[in-house]
């Protein structure tokens, strides 16, 4: 929801960063991957308790996830960088869930609900995305993308919004985490009204 509106602030700062990374041997996907090794450094460390920890590595996470594309769009994007960074882009938002869920036994069933809110929202992002290629469709607002995106009430904003929410008040996780999983099912309904307005 607010995804668009954050990338007008980050993108400039993001874009003078890629300007140095390109000169670098460092790759877009070579970014990419280290931005799933920080999703599981701070998986871990929700699993340690150090929510501190945790805290850092989402934040820098998500700094190196607006880092690669900056990077791919200097040097030349690709179809597998874009795949790539899907599938990092999942390690991180199951991994976190994930994690709190191995930190206690009330912290399992929020946990689960939110990892099967996370698995619908991506089948209707990315079938969404399926379909709407083949009709060439697409949506600029959110700047140059592997595909076509569709936008919903929980994007990428929102998420780590929650995700620091998690790790600032971890005794409110399985609240927070159902609140959280509600949401995202909102989004899945939004996506199917929105599909079943846009394919004929």
């Amino acid at each position: 929801m607010f995804d668009v509106a954050l990338r007008r602030l980050v993108d400039p700062a993001l874009i003078r960063m890629a300007g140095w990374v390109a000169h670098t041997p460092l790759s877009a996907n070579m970014v990419t991957i280290s931005g799933a090794g920080l999703a599981l450094g701070a998986a871990f460390s929700v699993t340690q308790l150090n929510f501190t920890a945790a805290l850092v590595f989402i934040l820098l996470n998500r700094i190196v996830d607006g880092l690669d594309g900056a990077v791919a769009r200097i040097n030349g994007p690709t179809a597998f960088g874009g795949y790539l960074d899907t599938i990092c882009d999942y390690i991180f938002y199951l991994s976190i869930p994930i994690a709190f869920g191995l930190t206690s036994a009330i912290n399992q069933m929020p946990a689960l609900l939110l990892v099967a809110s996370f698995t619908l929202t991506a089948v209707s992002f990315l079938a969404f995305a399926a379909i709407a290629a083949r009709q060439s469709s697409g949506d600029s607002a959110h700047g140059p993308k592997a595909f076509i995106y569709s936008t919903g009430l929980m994007e990428g904003a929102e998420t780590i919004a929650f995700f620091i929410l998690f790790c600032l008040f971890p005794s409110f996780f399985p609240t927070l985490a159902i609140i959280f999983a509600a949401l995202c099912l909102l989004t899945v309904v939004q996506r199917c009204i929105l599909a079943a307005k846009s394919f004929r």
